[in-house]
């Protein structure tokens, strides 16, 4: 499965890049932020979206530093685009949506806002800051979007220097699987 390998290809070359304002690696992001959804027995579709959540910030040519010179780089869009033609929409929504979630979870919980670091109080402005009222019924009614809060909330919690992860390439199985699942 070429695909596969260029994905694994895409984090070994672009991978080592800041997350954006925080102290580890794209790489060591998606990492944690895929280990997090294992560890919750999520599904392969669920783990697969983790680990892809954030694959638009290694395929835009935006500097590291984007956010903070005040650029959205709607990483979001970028990375569903990719993965949708890979993967289909159950990974590809939450991958789009997470960003969103963000928002939707700032408005629907009164402490979410404070429990973001920095970098992402940061973004979260850039993107918009909290959802209105309408905004969060829309939201809900969109499919996957209790997908794209799970991998919010683990995304959130992938921000640890120094945790220790599997490899990308551990991670390559879930892939498969998803890949497999959609011959059937």
């Amino acid at each position: 499965m070429q695909v596969i390998e260029e994905i694994e290809d895409l984090f070994e070359q672009q991978g080592n890049s800041l997350y954006a304002g925080e102290v580890i690696s794209q790489r060591e992001h998606a990492l944690q932020t895929a280990t997090l959804a294992e560890n919750e027995d999520a599904s392969p579709v669920l783990i697969a979206a983790a680990l892809l959540h954030d694959i638009g910030h290694l395929l835009h040519d935006l500097p590291e530093d984007s956010a903070m010179l005040g650029v959205d780089d709607r990483h979001e869009s970028l990375g569903e685009t990719y993965v949708q033609k890979i993967f289909g929409s159950a990974v590809a929504a939450p991958v789009r949506l997470h960003v969103a979630a963000k928002r939707y979870l700032c408005a629907a919980e009164s402490d979410y806002l404070e429990s973001l670091s920095d970098a992402s109080q940061l973004s979260l402005r850039l993107q918009g800051g909290p959802f209105t009222a309408s905004e969060m019924k829309e939201f809900e009614n969109l499919p996957h979007w209790q997908n794209a809060v799970r991998v919010r909330r683990w995304d959130d919690c992938a921000k640890v220097e120094g945790m220790i992860t599997p490899s990308v390439q551990h991670f390559s199985r879930y892939l498969r699987e998803v890949l497999e699942m959609q011959k059937q």
